[in-house]
């Protein structure tokens, strides 16, 4: 399993301990994630946030887009939001810095597609 099915994984965990289990082992204590929505740092932070876009898609699953790329500590990759098997009513493009152990210390979020009100 890449840091990536990983990192969707997480997303996708709906059990807060075990979403704070997979926080810690995807992403280093120091982490950061930034995207148009959210500015934050630390595991707590982190989980947090995917509890939130949870609570604001309820039903809804993380899947790997068709973008994934990576050199030397930094992956890019697209994903999708949206009901499982269905058409994504979210698309995003991530960059990740990958710490020496291999998680993530750093993303860099940007939605593609947004869903309309």
């Amino acid at each position: 399993m890449t840091i990536i099915d990983r990192y969707i994984a997480a997303w996708n965990e709906t059990d807060p301990d075990s979403r704070a289990k997979a926080v810690a082992e995807v992403w280093t204590e120091d982490c950061a994630y930034t995207d148009p929505l959210a500015d934050v740092t630390g595991h707590a932070a982190m989980a947090a946030v995917i509890e939130g876009a949870q609570n604001m898609f309820p039903g809804l699953v993380f899947t790997p887009g068709e973008v994934y790329e990576t050199h030397h500590h930094i992956a890019r990759f697209t994903w999708h939001l949206g009901p499982a098997g269905g058409e994504p009513v979210a698309i995003g493009f991530d960059v990740v810095e990958l710490a020496e152990d291999g998680r993530i210390r750093k993303v860099l979020g940007f939605l593609d597609k947004v869903p309309t009100a």
